[in-house]
């Protein structure tokens, strides 16, 4: 087992290009428990200083080899149970580096079902497909006639020829020489081509891009890839992939054909059925396989990514809230919040069509503002939002008051769960959906971590990619926004704590009731006295909860509790309380982070202790910025081609980003509309609510699409 791992940590230094030494590190981290924010914060020294994408790559090229060499062994297992292992072969089976090749190699050997080839050999047909495989058989008809049989249903000379084949097909078909040969070939000149299933094409118009469609699919990018293949999914589309055809059969000629004669053309014939009925198949899946799992890592990578900055978006911070959920027929909702989120009033109002109480309803905002001392007003962007936006910056308050439209995704998912059920049992969707909204804005992370991140509606083909894949990297999204941002245990939500390194729902929920039960933590420690939450669970999560009323000020910073001794001792050199030296600079200016280095703590930590010193607690959000839409825009039909309006992104794909002008409708900025300089990955250029300045390139009302560009946007300007 030892060498299995040693080998296994080579191979991810070698794939991931980290030293085999801080590999084993994060190995052994890892497998005793440690969580990836935990080893990248408080484990630099074991790690180099690895940051947590890098931890992420070691953790998943570990969970990929740990499966190749447990398929390996039950590849191994399963031919030395056949009696059919021998010294060579189980060293091509350890020596396989990739599972294609470790399956290759078992295919000749892997348990069959009922094919051609076995009932072939069933009928007794093996012994001259060896003679045919051979090419040396001057006589062949008369060879084969006396393998002949009727009671085996081989009933002429043909028939025994034809079984023949078969076998030599398989053959192969097995032949690993064969499968690496064409693989390489199919993975590097393959063709993926599309058309309309017949009598379908009216019903896909969606899918019109793709029904004269060839390219390289090598070279077809992501969303391409899914596009093509939801399309198949649907019925919409036929998709192939193939290699040219003659110079597969080169490659099958030059490993299998010598001679000439008649049993040369049977070995010919056998190898062009391989290749059609088995070996282009399997060859096909294995690349369609492939190509969706690069399609998936990157759509993956690209919703993650998108995730992360709304998540990260900027907290409005503690104000007293006003909440409306904008409707027509049904009104809009509005909800009063305080600081801390909490529910101080709700009611409707109908501003708009069909009741048009504007006088009315501008009145109630206006008392409500005044009563409940609002000091900001969330605006959700769905349908009414604009129109409402435009009534409120119509009123006259008597103070500044910020309208501030806010993103509702998943607003509505979440007002319909368990979770807004328990949290406002006496309320209904509309109320929960408008807290939502409210609290949104005050601290997207806290709120958003409550809904389904694929229900926030910032993804590329989510519901076609791997979900396994996408909810584990979904969860290390957000794992890694609440441990960057930290979290204050005494008013986290259960669903914020969930995600704490080292906790989960269990604790989180644990915790909670304890907090409900005895009152406020005084302290990191009291954390022990939490049922179920040990001496691990204590060290992975501690550095990452806030205590801020606590008698130690070193609670409310990222400072370990394992390295309090460190600002104790510096204090202590200093002459001065740990709280002196946190609010004094000049006093930190003086501590020399050499001097207190010891076997365990060294200058990573050292100098990440000096930084919490210097700013503790230190939130890595950037501060709320507030935007406007264009007053005169309120619709589609407000637009123009050649206007120049600010907007905001809302999404980022691998072609490009959607930006909302405040019309109801996302526009697209294209990959080669987002710059002048050539663009690959748009998040190079744009981030998820980054405020831009577009310009309308054209608009598609019928159709709901419209064109913008920030490139030309910028040369106008």
């Amino acid at each position: 087992m030892n060498n299995i791992i040693r080998n296994i940590t080579e191979r991810i230094a070698s794939e991931s290009g980290i030293a085999v030494q801080f590999v084993s590190n994060v190995v052994d981290l890892l497998k005793s428990g440690g969580t990836v924010p935990f080893i990248a914060r408080y484990r630099k020294e074991q790690t180099g200083s690895l940051d947590e994408v890098q931890i992420t790559t070691i953790r998943d090229l570990l969970k990929r080899f740990e499966e190749l060499e447990k398929r390996r062994a039950a590849v191994i297992s399963s031919v030395e149970e056949q009696d059919l292992l021998t010294p060579e072969l189980k060293e091509a089976f350890l020596a396989a580096s990739t599972m294609a090749e470790l399956e290759d190699l078992y295919l000749p050997y892997k348990p069959k079902k009922k094919t051609r080839a076995t009932i072939a050999r069933a009928r007794g047909l093996e012994p001259l497909a060896k003679i045919i495989m051979a090419q040396r058989e001057t006589d062949l008809i008369a060879r084969a006639k006396q393998f002949v049989k009727p009671d085996k249903e081989v009933l002429t000379p043909e028939d025994a020829l034809a079984g023949a084949r078969d076998i030599i097909a398989e053959w192969v078909n097995e032949d690993t020489r064969a499968r690496a040969r064409l693989r390489r070939l199919i993975y590097k000149d393959g063709v993926i081509a599309s058309k309309p299933v017949k009598g379908k094409e009216e019903e896909g118009e969606k899918y019109r891009t793709y029904f004269e469609w060839s390219e390289q699919a090598c070279k077809s990018p992501s969303h391409r890839i899914l596009a093509m293949f939801r399309g198949e999914k649907e019925g919409f589309l036929r998709v192939k992939i193939a290699p040219d055809e003659e110079k597969a059969f080169d490659i099958l000629e030059d490993l299998f054909l010598k001679g000439q004669g008649e049993a040369r053309d049977q070995v010919q014939q056998a190898m062009h059925d391989s290749w059609k009925r088995l070996l282009h198949p399997s060859l096909e899946t294995e690349l369609r396989n492939d190509l969706k799992a690069a399609a998936d890592k990157t759509a993956i990578r690209v919703f993650a990514e998108n995730l992360r900055q709304l998540l990260l978006a900027p907290p409005l911070g503690q104000k007293r809230i006003m909440a409306i959920d904008p409707g027509f027929r049904s009104g809009c909702k509005i909800v009063c919040l305080d600081e801390e989120g909490r529910l101080l009033h709700n009611e409707n109002i109908y501003p708009h069509p069909p009741e048009n109480e504007r006088g009315k309803a501008m009145n109630k905002i206006q008392s409500l503002v005044s009563a409940y001392n609002v000091e900001a007003i969330a605006i959700g962007n769905g349908t009414a939002g604009r129109e409402t936006e435009q009534l409120i910056r119509k009123i006259r308050f008597d103070k500044d008051v910020m309208a501030i439209m806010v993103n509702e995704s998943g607003a509505s998912v979440y007002s319909a769960s368990d979770l807004a059920r328990e949290e406002f049992p006496d309320y209904d969707v509309t109320v929960r959906g408008a807290i939502s909204i409210g609290r949104r804005l005050a601290d997207p992370l806290s709120e958003l971590v409550k809904i389904d991140a694929k229900s926030i509606g910032v993804g590329q083909y989510q519901h076609d990619v791997d979900q396994k894949l996408l909810r584990q990297a979904l969860d290390d999204t957000v794992t890694s926004c609440v441990n960057a941002v930290g979290v204050e245990l005494n008013t986290a939500s259960k669903e914020l704590l969930t995600y704490v390194s080292g906790v989960g729902p269990a604790l989180a929920a644990s915790i909670v009731k304890c907090r409900n039960e005895s009152g406020a933590f005084k302290n990191r420690q009291e954390l022990m006295q939490v049922p179920r939450l040990g001496t691990k669970a204590f060290e992975q999560a501690a550095g990452f909860i806030r205590v801020a009323q606590s008698d130690n000020p070193l609670d409310s910073s990222a400072v370990h509790p394992e390295s309090y001794w460190v600002v104790e001792k510096m204090a202590a050199d200093l002459d001065v309380s740990i709280a002196g030296l946190m609010k004094e600079k000049e006093l930190q200016k003086k501590i020399v982070p050499e001097g207190y280095v010891t076997e365990k703590t060294g200058l990573p930590t050292l100098k990440d202790i000096m930084q919490e010193l210097a700013r503790p607690g230190r939130d890595p959000r950037k501060t709320f910025d507030f935007f406007e839409f264009d007053k005169s825009v309120k619709s589609m039909d407000d637009l123009r081609e050649g206007m120049v309006l600010p907007g905001i992104i809302t999404n980022i794909t691998a072609f490009g980003a959607f930006a909302d002008v405040g019309v109801h409708q996302d526009g697209l900025i294209h990959v080669s509309e987002l710059a002048s300089r050539f663009v690959r990955n748009p998040a190079e250029v744009v981030s998820l609510n980054q405020k831009v300045m577009v310009k309308v390139l054209s608009v598609e009302k019928e159709r709901k699409r419209i064109s913008l560009s920030i490139k030309q946007a910028e040369k106008t300007d």
